[in-house]
């Protein structure tokens, strides 16, 4: 697990290096850097081709990168090498704690249902409370990060109590399944492939204890010199978004043949989704200080944030 583990970060490293670097070649070009996930609105946006014409129009070029989740996305964009990107809640967290130049642009409403922790279909644990002294797996600062220690909470078990074991998703998913972790905290579609496939159960899901809100980011840089661009790619997401929600079978089959994931699981994954991508409300940064503020009275976060500082301001 150790020796995945350590390729994984070295062939992510490489990726990352490489994106800087032909950041960097093409500085001088009016260029939209976007670092997307196998999964969610910014792939679908890439398959369908939209931005690129929309973008262009307005005199831009367009470049995409595949990362593994949202704390490599956000270290891309902190390094320079991507403009704009999207993850759940806990990556900002600890990538505005870092110093990253990002700003919160849009959001998606809660998922609720898109990420649980999971145990194997024959595992004698039924509920949050049993996890106590077990091992979990998890990406350490995603947002199954934040899940985890509110179902704890809830359930009275302490943070302490749990080994967790960070790991990539595709690692994450090899060592629940051959059982070397007792659970697995993760998101869709990983969560709804190893439900269909494994006939993994759910111990929770988000329902009543977190939100699960997807986040759209740009780089402070791309927002103060190119906000048009930025209003652009949401104008763009707003309508992809609309047809994922008006045709989920059509977005799971488009879906399917960019990513290789089975069209129903994707379908699945979909439906447990949030729809109408909306600008940064009061309460949405309200309810990121407290994760924030979590965070930091667990010894996770490394100082206090402000979360109001990085919400994009358009037209100011």
């Amino acid at each position: 697990m150790r020796l995945s583990l350590r390729k994984a970060f070295l062939a992510s490293a490489f990726a990352l290096t490489s994106v800087f670097a032909a950041g960097t070649a093409d500085a001088q070009d009016k260029t939209v850097r976007v670092g997307f996930q196998k999964y969610g609105k910014l792939i679908l946006l890439k398959s369908k081709g939209t931005l690129e014409k929309k973008l262009g129009d307005l005199g831009y070029k367009v470049t995409w990168t595949e990362f593994p989740a949202g704390p490599q996305l956000l270290e891309a964009l902190n390094v320079g090498a991507i403009d704009i990107t999207n993850t759940g809640e806990a990556p900002p967290i600890f990538a505005q704690a870092a110093g990253a130049p990002l700003l919160y642009i849009a959001h998606e409403p809660p998922a609720e249902r898109g990420e649980a922790i999971l145990v194997p279909k024959d595992s004698p644990l039924k509920s949050v409370a049993e996890l106590k002294g077990k091992k979990v797996a998890l990406n350490k600062g995603s947002n199954v990060h934040y899940l985890l220690v509110k179902a704890l909470e809830k359930a009275g078990v302490a943070y302490s109590d749990i080994t967790p074991v960070f790991l990539t998703p595709a690692d994450a998913r090899a060592a629940f399944e051959k059982g070397a972790v007792d659970a697995w905290v993760i998101w869709d579609p990983f969560q709804a492939a190893a439900e269909v496939t494994l006939g993994a159960r759910q111990l929770a899901d988000g329902k009543g204890i977190v939100d699960n809100y997807q986040f759209y980011f740009a780089s402070k840089k791309l927002a103060a010199e190119h906000p048009e661009a930025v209003k652009a790619v949401i104008e763009e997401l707003r309508s992809v978004d609309a047809w994922v929600k008006a045709d989920p079978k059509a977005a799971a089959a488009q879906l399917s043949a960019s990513t290789g994931v089975p069209a129903p699981i994707l379908e699945l994954a979909l439906e447990r989704q949030g729809y109408g991508i909306v600008p940064i409300s009061d309460d949405v940064v309200k309810a990121q200080q407290n994760i924030a503020d979590t965070f930091l009275a667990l010894g996770l976060l490394p100082k206090p944030i402000i979360v109001s500082d990085a919400v994009w301001k358009a037209g100011s």
